[in-house]
């Protein structure tokens, strides 16, 4: 009698613990594959923003470009009008960003990334383009660069 007793006791036992070791690990794998999925959208969110910017700030130095050699002209509206679709896209994807990204100096970079890019067509000369455009580049990279351990 006593033998069935401990058979049932150990089965039972055991039942419970193979139960709480597979949750265990269950929830382990959940965390695992939630947390690749998010890298895998960060990276990208990351990586869509800044081709984004990149054209965004190629699409503003043309503008300016072009309204500065021949203002006016169809060539500079259709420029600037372009301009437009770009930003739309850089903005797209820098919400993105903001919804994927919980690093705070990241998400300060890359509006600030975002707003230096979108005040390049207001420079007053070629020197002030050139400036606004690197500084542009620059701060890009110094978003990549904040980034980019929150993806490895």
């Amino acid at each position: 009698m006593w033998t069935a007793v401990i058979a049932v006791v150990g089965t039972l036992l055991g039942s419970v613990a193979t139960h709480f070791f597979q949750r265990q690990t269950s929830e382990r794998t959940a965390a695992l594959a939630r947390a690749e999925q998010l890298r895998q959208e960060r990276i990208s969110a990351y990586s869509a923003f800044a081709g984004a910017l990149v054209d965004y700030r190629r699409g503003q130095n043309d503008r300016w470009h072009r309204a500065y050699d021949s203002p006016g002209s169809a060539v500079a509206e259709e420029v600037r009008i372009d301009s437009y679709r770009l930003r739309s896209t850089a903005h797209q994807a820098l919400i993105r960003v903001q919804l994927v990204c919980d690093d705070p100096q990241a998400l300060a970079l890359a509006a600030a990334a975002f707003d230096v890019t979108n005040c390049m067509h207001e420079a007053p000369d070629e020197a002030d383009r050139a400036h606004r455009s690197e500084q542009a580049r620059e701060t890009l990279s110094e978003f990549i660069g904040a980034a980019a351990p929150g993806v490895r």
